[in-house]
């Protein structure tokens, strides 16, 4: 006897419907599993086997043939234990309930307990986006599938659970969808501007990155708050949106990294190790393709401490996400494309022994040393970072001062309204912020007077700036404008947003 059973398959973030067919004939005891599956698929079929008899169900004694069509689609994970176990439950005469029209997902343990598997909710987004409603999903999984609304999802714990609801032996609930705004917390951040003393520049610096969704390099002596100022940066940044939190969600859930909450609700802060390797970074995995770091710091931060420290392969690869804002990672397990729109953070000391250029101490690096530590940084690479802040010592008398520093949640109020500025502007655009537009939009909305034109001229001439660079502080300066509440690009804008490029001409 032959059954169906619908499944998906995920790739990179967008899942694949894959049809489960089972075949039952008299002949030589066997049981087959074909469609190019991978090893944790084909350990399924004991799986399953174990399952279904703990389940108090009848495993058939014949010859077995399951195939996950379409066979030129590699299948990779452990999610396809429930609908093989429904789909041989079926074909054996054990089952001959409708099942049309439902996609069932699920790991399967020995005594018949349904498992979580990860990757649930791109699958689900796909499923639903094809026209398919009703779902069969581990219980565990039910925070994720919550936020789908317009879904009939089935959140069981076993097996026969399952048989149960399909017969209609058993009834149940579908998941009751939940609102982001339900769900989503207070900023539960450790750290506040506030708690930075000093730094006037680097602080004015972040609120420009975090207005307009630009990158920021730290460059100063060890000790004088770069890495908090970093962790600040996130507390700044406006709240996701629900589409935000989704595509952040997504990646998360691939990983395997999604919290029992089911969503992300605070943007990503993500620091590798200087260690990190370019694979950790960009992604990959021997078999299903798995997003890295610069995927999961997606609609946030990626933090790079002592960024000279870097390979300089996992710095180079870098670039050609900052441009595209996605990163398409091919390994032996296959092609995939992430969303990668991030803003990049670094830090960086100005010399191997950290004092150079600075007022109180001395540096004890030849010009060598130096030229050697500052040419880890490409150019190309520095290109790509808009604001490059120089971090000094704090003072002594700073640090104990007890005169209040401004909060996250002043200059965030700020950020908040020129993003509003921003949206308003790109609504028809395609373009989510400022760091983000193409020429046709610069042009556009970047008009520059003579005056500026000239102010700009004289920058890059003197600090020998690439056509990038340029472009980078039109971008910058269309950001301070709009913090300034200006329609208009004015000089101080263009002397400012130059002003944030004096590494350049250093050739950092």
């Amino acid at each position: 006897m032959l059954s169906k059973v619908i499944s998906f398959a995920l790739h990179g973030l967008e899942g694949v419907p894959v049809e489960v067919e089972t075949d039952i004939n008299k002949g030589m005891v066997a049981y087959d599993l074909v469609g190019l599956p991978d090893a944790a698929v084909k350990e399924s079929k004991e799986r399953v086997r174990s399952a279904v008899k703990n389940s108090v169900l009848r495993f058939p004694v014949s010859k077995i043939t399951v195939n996950l069509a379409p066979a030129d689609i590699k299948k990779e994970g452990s999610h396809y234990d429930l609908p093989i176990a429904v789909s041989i439950l079926k074909a054996s005469d054990q089952l001959p309930y409708d099942t049309d029209g439902v996609v069932f997902l699920g790991e399967l343990a020995l005594d018949g307990a349904l498992r979580a598997v990860t990757g649930m909710l791109p699958m689900l987004i796909s499923a639903k986006a094809r026209g398919f409603r009703r779902f069969v999903i581990p219980a565990v999984n039910a925070n994720e599938a919550s936020f789908i609304e317009g879904a009939e999802v089935y959140a069981l714990k076993s097996l026969k659970e399952v048989v149960g609801f399909l017969s209609g032996e058993m009834r149940f609930q579908p998941v009751a969808h939940r609102s982001y705004e339900s769900v989503r917390r207070e900023r539960a951040y450790n750290c506040d501007l506030s708690y930075v003393k000093g730094q006037r520049i680097a602080k004015r610096a972040l609120e420009i990155a975090a207005a307009g969704g630009h990158n920021i390099l730290l460059v100063g002596p060890p000790g004088t708050g770069k890495t908090m100022l970093a962790r600040c940066l996130p507390t700044i940044m406006p709240d996701m949106t629900f589409e935000e939190a989704l595509e952040v969600t997504k990646i998360h859930s691939v990983a395997g990294e999604l919290s029992e909450e089911g969503i992300v609700t605070l943007r990503p802060f993500r620091t590798p190790h200087h260690t990190a390797t370019t694979v950790s970074l960009c992604g990959g995995g021997n078999n299903r393709v798995r997003p890295g770091e610069i995927s999961k710091a997606h609609n946030g931060v990626l933090f790079l401490d002592e960024l000279p420290e870097y390979t300089r392969s996992a710095l180079e690869a870098l670039r050609q996400p900052l441009e595209d804002r996605q990163i398409t990672v091919t390994r032996a397990g296959g092609t995939a494309t992430f969303p990668a729109d991030f803003m990049l953070c670094a830090s960086m000391n100005p010399c191997p022994c950290g004092n150079y250029g600075s007022a109180e101490l001395t540096c004890t690096c030849t010009p060598a040393q130096i030229k050697k530590y500052r040419a880890k940084i490409s150019g190309p690479l520095l290109d790509r970072i808009d604001l490059q802040v120089e971090v000094d010592s704090v003072k002594y008398d700073d640090l104990i001062s007890e005169g209040a520093e401004e909060t996250s949640a002043a200059v965030k109020a700020r950020v908040e309204a020129a993003r509003a500025v921003q949206r308003e502007r790109f609504k028809d655009e395609g373009v989510r912020n400022n760091a983000n537009m193409g020429e046709r939009q610069i042009k556009k909305y970047c008009r520059l007077d003579a005056e500026c034109e000239r102010t700009l001229r004289e920058a890059f001439e003197r600090l020998h700036l690439s056509a990038r660079a340029r472009t980078r502080i039109i971008k910058v300066a269309r950001t301070i404008a709009d913090l300034d509440y200006s329609s208009e690009i004015r000089k101080k804008h263009i002397l400012e947003a130059a002003s944030y490029r004096s590494f350049d001409g250093d050739a950092l």
